[in-house]
């Protein structure tokens, strides 16, 4: 409040969760909690600075205060709420891990991506899911890992990579906002985890988790 804003950390490159729109505004489904946020601590929605972050960089600027409140569509799971000093406060999105393609590559599962190479982010737990999903049906992977959503998705679409994994809402909105031909894509009927997305702060301020929280 002395600040006069709310840092809220952000994804930034995600359409239909938070992304900058052709007039330079952040918008989406993220986007709009922090504004709610800020609108339930000044009464006013504008009064939010908006801080992109990659997957590597989130939980460090939430523990340094760099940032107030992570709202990135961030997974709820024991390790991270449990070791990183960090509280998750309510689920706003719950999503499931899925496994897009091309189309015309004709795979259906797993097991057709043996010896392929799948794109995915670093330091999520979409790497982790993919993982053990493979190693547990016996399907031998190369990872191609990146630090952001353009980059991953960007060695997608050049074919550095015979599939990509993520979300599902993620694989859903980027296919439509990001990849030049939606319809020559396809997220397989395959779901790897369950995924709890939700608004994070750090440990230590009940009372700021409680605002948060409601």
């Amino acid at each position: 409040q002395a600040r006069g804003n709310l840092v809220c950390g952000v994804n930034g490159q995600l359409p239909a969760f938070s992304f900058l729109d052709p007039n330079g505004e952040m918008q989406g489904f993220d986007a709009d909690f922090c504004r709610a946020l800020a609108a339930a601590v000044f009464g006013d929605a504008t009064k939010v600075e908006f801080r992109p972050l990659t997957t590597q960089e989130r939980f460090t600027a939430l523990q340094t205060g760099e940032v107030d409140v992570l709202i990135r569509n961030t997974t709820w799971s024991l390790v991270r709420d449990s070791e990183l000093g960090l509280n998750f406060t309510v689920v706003t999105f719950y999503d499931g891990q899925g496994i897009m393609v091309p189309t015309d590559s004709g795979f259906t599962s797993l097991s057709d991506l043996e010896g392929g190479t799948v794109c995915v982010q670093k330091g999520t737990t979409t790497e982790l899911n993919l993982a053990d999903a493979m190693a547990l049906n016996s399907v031998t992977y190369t990872p191609a890992t990146y630090d952001d959503v353009n980059q991953t998705y960007g060695a997608y679409a050049e074919g550095r990579c015979d599939a990509v994994t993520s979300d599902k809402s993620q694989l859903n909105s980027v296919a439509k906002g990001v990849l030049p031909d939606p319809t020559a894509h396809t997220i397989m009927d395959v779901t790897l985890s369950k995924e709890p997305l939700g608004p994070v702060v750090r440990h230590g301020d009940d009372q700021w988790l409680d605002i948060v929280k409601w």
